[in-house]
């Protein structure tokens, strides 16, 4: 019989189903992050990004009507998410837009659902089962803690490059600068809500399994977007040397 995990193993095995296959390792996010893509590029990865991200309130939505009421925090955490999404400060999916059109697309083309790739469309639908599907504590540990928390690692490395390589202002960048530092709170929450809610030995398999799913969708999804926009013009052999 499965026992339960304290919460530094179980913490340590979250931790380890998404580390393996972070979105870091696709040959996208090193082209991007070794300066190596084009504007046009940057135009159709925000084309996609947008219908993975933009529903992310729905997806927490979903989640929230189906928390019980005595998991308080959960369901705090699930509202004020959603709020910062939507309502607090300026739109998340517009920033998103205003770096879009910096990089040469439109809202038009960016809010188009036909310019989304197949892995960007299963990616999405994913989001929208697990969270309408799954317990709330699994679903909240694949979208937070699976997806979410992995945000400010990738931004991190891809930041930097946006000023000093294609000469973005901070305006053009702000919705990585606000996802750095939101989506680190963001996925620390999560991780504490999973640990402590997770409380049976099933829960907590589930969790770690949605995680390491969640993290190879992202992945896909990513590697995707090299495969569609990037390979023809950067070759992967030109990317492992700069890895």
């Amino acid at each position: 019989m499965a026992t339960l995990m304290n919460h530094v193993d179980f913490r340590a095995a979250l931790e380890a189903a998404i580390k393996g296959k972070s979105a870091n390792k696709s040959p996208f996010s090193i082209a991007w992050a070794s300066g190596r893509l084009t504007r046009a590029h940057l135009a159709r990865w925000a084309e996609n990004h947008y219908h993975y991200v933009g529903p992310f309130a729905g997806y927490l939505g979903y989640i929230y009507a189906r928390l019980p009421d005595r998991l308080t925090d959960a369901r705090d955490f699930m509202l004020s998410n959603m709020y910062e999404e939507e309502i607090g400060g300026d739109r998340h999916t517009d920033l998103l837009i205003r770096f879009a059109e910096a990089c040469g697309t439109t809202r038009a083309r960016v809010q188009d659902q036909a310019n989304m790739l197949p892995a960007t469309r299963g990616l999405q639908s994913w989001c929208y089962a697990v969270a309408m599907r799954e317990d709330p504590i699994v679903a909240i540990a694949g979208l937070v803690v699976g997806l979410e928390s992995q945000v400010p690692s990738i931004y991190r490395r891809q930041t930097p490059t946006l000023r000093e390589k294609y000469g973005f202002s901070d305006q053009e960048v702000e919705f990585f600068d606000l996802h750095i530092v939101s989506d680190e709170i963001h996925g620390e929450r999560g991780y504490q809500i999973v640990l402590e809610h997770a409380d049976t030995p099933e829960l907590q398999r589930a969790s770690i399994e949605i995680c390491e799913i969640g993290a190879q969708m992202r992945l896909l999804y990513t590697d995707a977007l090299y495969r569609a926009f990037v390979e023809a013009e950067v070759p992967l052999r030109e990317l492992e040397l700069a890895a």
